[in-house]
């Protein structure tokens, strides 16, 4: 089958591959959609966007038992998208940088988003 606009895609096929993160930039966006991607996980997010809180507060925002949002935690962690200090005897979380909030706001509009 022939492209009707054989030229014109063309070009867009070279830019796209011109401008193609490498390889493991893709792995790892595609991990960290991945990670966002189970909905406890993301409840978290959400709750931690207004604010830093240890994992009883996390519980009691997002529901669960500890044992599985801490578990959520600790993959949130490790994608790069959670970050803890320890306060006192607590281990308190928060986001990892603003980038993060950034993509669950760009999401919550793409939902919103009449085209």
């Amino acid at each position: 089958m022939e492209c009707d606009h054989k030229t014109e895609h063309e070009g867009a096929a070279r830019r796209a591959l011109e401008n193609m993160p490498p390889e493991e930039e893709v792995a790892r966006v595609a991990a960290t959609f991945k990670a966002i991607s189970e909905p406890s996980r993301l409840k978290i997010l959400f709750a931690l966007r207004h604010g830093e809180m240890c994992v009883f507060h996390i519980v009691e925002a997002v529901g669960g038992a500890q044992s599985a949002v801490s578990h959520q935690l600790r993959l949130l962690k490790a994608c790069g998208m959670v970050r803890s200090r320890r306060d006192g005897q607590n281990i308190v979380y928060s986001l990892s940088d603003e980038h993060v909030v950034a993509v669950l706001e760009l999401a919550c509009a793409h939902l919103h988003c009449k085209l």
